[in-house]
């Protein structure tokens, strides 16, 4: 059972993920800004978010949509500087929401200074801060790439250095070679930085992929920085994620080092890392007590949760939850329903992600990498309010802190017109004229039945029972397969919590036992009392209907 103590505080939270030139744009000039941000805090509040996730606002020639970092110390030009940046940090806390940042060390930019350096000369201080051979090894990629729309190899030649150097994703995103302890000190200084500016924590980039051991000529240089202490990682890479056991290894090595200079800095602050790997190989990055991630995204229970809506079954929700490894005190998962990239799919086999694309994207211009889709869910449930909101309550209800990606909440578009993974990427319509191409925020907050009063009032629910994503999970068997049912309780209290996945309206039992008889229980989401009889009981859920039923 988790237990919240004060420093714990994204374990009763709501987070929320959003880009900063995406958000609003307060100058005119066509795109978001930190002051932009700061205007709509108050949105975020009335929402009832707990933390803003921000993805990078760094100096960056824009390669990657920010993720090509050219320089980890300043704010990129067009989105303000770092004392607007403050100011949003202050703002934010004064209306009790902390920030967590995008931390990206997998890689940089090639047009930062480092690899600039590095490039340029044998002998500069940076060469080794990144992976270079003389002549790769074709097998490299075989299960390294990965952009292979954009990529065919993870080394491209430059002519300056007269040598390849290693990329994970695009060429021109160099891999740092973090084995290096120059590397491994310099990502402390970064995360020093930061931290004393304000923010809560990191959220970490491709984690697996966090580490890369310099080579030369097919030979590892393993240098280990006596500093870190012992490593504790699992012998056995893990698949296709982040490749052979000396890389995962170091991957794990880093986050060691990474969480325990944050432990050192703040008692407050928190790692939350992007793994999407198959259950069993999450683990060894959540750590023990007190190490690696606080949190790790739930890749797995968002990939079932398609394929559970695409089949009209739960069978696939109940596995995932069955399958969740016990986490030690002080972890959780990361909860999501949408994010920033394509709906990847790839836990899933063909045949489940041929029934996903069919359901949600059978035209193969909104399918991406041969995994996932590039459209929001409004577009995929073809508009079905009812879909949209089983999606986010369903989610909602197992044991987690869930995360929106910015406008889920008033049913954002995708834009098809953007390439790949950009199209989800669209900017907010606050009002009538703005460039997004979703719904606009004024209107929806004009009218009472909109989204977006749906979800505040879904957050209240869910932010004033506490045990619906913090509490011990039990399934329960009500005699429907399109129904997930599951109770969950924390400290005395308990919630159970029915999904319907079908189209047609659906009558199921609830055994006997799994609430007290008598016991006064009230609908959450409608705030509708009810009785519970002696002996099993019925509840009627319409199309794709749910209920929370908390005990008073």
């Amino acid at each position: 059972m988790l237990t919240t103590t004060a420093d714990e505080w994204w374990a009763t939270g709501v987070g929320y993920c959003l880009d900063v030139k995406r958000f609003t744009d307060s100058d005119g000039d066509g795109r978001g800004d930190l002051a932009g941000l700061g205007s709509h805090l108050d949105h975020l509040v009335d929402l009832g978010v707990d933390f803003l996730w921000l993805q990078p606002f760094y100096a960056s020639p824009e390669g990657d949509d920010g993720y090509d970092v050219s320089d980890y110390y300043s704010v990129d030009d067009g989105l303000g500087t770092l004392g607007e940046f403050v100011e949003v940090v202050r703002a934010a806390r004064e209306r009790g929401m902390r920030v967590i940042v995008d931390l990206v060390v997998n890689h940089t930019s090639s047009e930062h200074a480092w690899f600039r350096s590095a490039r340029s000369d044998p002998a500069s201080p940076y060469r080794d801060w990144y992976v270079w051979r003389e002549q790769p090894d074709p097998e490299d990629d075989d299960a390294d790439i990965i952009f292979p729309d954009a990529e065919d190899s993870v080394w491209t030649f430059d002519e300056a250095a007269g040598m390849y150097f290693r990329h994970r994703f695009y060429r021109h995103q160099p891999d740092l070679n973090t084995s290096n302890p120059e590397v491994r000190d310099e990502i402390r200084r970064i995360m020093g930085f930061w931290l004393q500016l304000g923010v809560a924590g990191f959220r970490v980039d491709a984690a697996p992929f966090l580490a890369e051991t310099a080579t030369r000529d097919g030979d590892a240089d393993d240098v280990t920085d006596p500093r870190d202490g012992p490593r504790d990682g699992p012998r056995d890479g893990p698949g296709d994620g982040p490749g052979d056991s000396t890389a995962l290894d170091e991957s794990l090595a880093m986050l060691d080092v990474m969480r325990a200079f944050l432990s050192r800095r703040s008692a407050e602050a928190v790692m939350l890392g992007e793994v999407n790997l198959p259950r069993d190989e999450v683990a060894p990055f959540f750590g023990g007590s007190g190490q690696r991630m606080t949190l790790c995204f739930d890749f797995t229970l968002n990939q079932a949760l398609y394929l559970a809506m695409a089949r009209g079954d739960a069978a696939p929700l109940r596995a995932a939850l069955e399958s969740r490894p016990e986490l030690s005190e002080g972890k959780s998962w990361g909860l999501f329903v949408r994010n920033h990239d394509e709906l990847t799919l790839d836990q899933l086999d063909d045949d489940e992600r041929g029934e996903v694309f069919a359901a949600f994207g059978p035209d193969p211009d909104v399918q991406l990498f041969g995994r996932g889709l590039r459209l929001r869910l409004p577009t995929m449930v073809g508009g079905d309010r009812d879909r949209v909101e089983l999606a986010y309550c369903l989610t909602w209800s197992v044991p987690g802190t869930p995360v929106l990606y910015y406008g889920e909440e008033v049913g954002q578009l995708e834009d098809l017109s953007l390439p790949g993974r950009l199209s989800v990427r669209t900017p907010m319509a606050w009002a009538a004229g703005d460039a997004g191409p979703g719904p606009v925020v004024a209107d929806q907050e004009r009218d009472p039945g909109s989204l977006l009063h749906f979800f505040r009032r879904m957050l209240r629910a869910y932010r004033g029972r506490p045990e619906l994503g913090r509490g011990d999970v039990r399934l329960v068997d009500v005699g429907e397969p399109s129904v997930l049912a599951h109770t969950v309780t924390w400290r005395g209290r308990t919630v159970l919590a029915l999904h319907s996945l079908s189209a047609e309206p659906v009558t199921v039992t609830v055994p006997d036992g799994v609430v007290a008889p008598g016991a006064e229980l009230v609908e959450l989401l409608t705030s509708t009392p009810r009785t519970v009889p002696d002996g099993p009981f019925e509840v009627e859920l319409p199309r794709y209907g749910r209920a929370w039923l908390g005990d008073t």
